[in-house]
């Protein structure tokens, strides 16, 4: 095996952009389910004593959708996989908690799955089609 693999596929590849699309499209799914369905989305939060339930669903929405905008475009593409990596943990301890349900621990173990893929896009960066390697070409042709 190629010792430097890792460097080709982030430098040279479009794997990358293709991973970062793929983890950022169940963020895109969710953020447009919440979006059509407002009053479900802020009654699920309320049920579980969560406070202020419109401000929870407006976090969501701007996390979800934002963050997976920036995520496939590949803008401040390490800040965004470290917040939403960390907004998938959360959401999995807050709403599938109950490990004794199996629909609820697949749901906990996704969410940590997409953390972990999140936090190696975090590791490693956007690689080359994104605006961060363009931004950084840019910087290093000015100097």
């Amino acid at each position: 095996m190629n010792p430097n693999l890792n460097a080709q596929l982030n430098a040279n590849s479009a794997v990358p952009a293709v991973g970062r699309t793929l983890i950022a499209a169940i963020f895109f799914i969710s953020g447009i389910g919440k979006l059509a369905a407002p009053a479900a989305t802020m009654a699920y939060i309320a049920s579980l004593g969560l406070p202020a339930p419109a401000l929870g669903l407006i976090g969501a929405l701007v996390l979800e959708l934002a963050g997976a905008t920036l995520l496939v475009v590949g803008y401040k593409t390490r800040l965004v996989a470290l917040l939403l990596a960390v907004y998938a943990v959360v959401t999995a301890l807050i709403f599938h908690h109950a490990l004794g349900d199996q629909n609820q621990m697949f749901h906990f173990l996704k969410n940590l799955a997409m953390a972990g893929g999140l936090l190696q896009v975090a590791a490693f960066g956007a690689g080359a089609f994104s605006i961060d390697n363009r931004r950084a070409a840019v910087t290093r042709a000015a100097a």
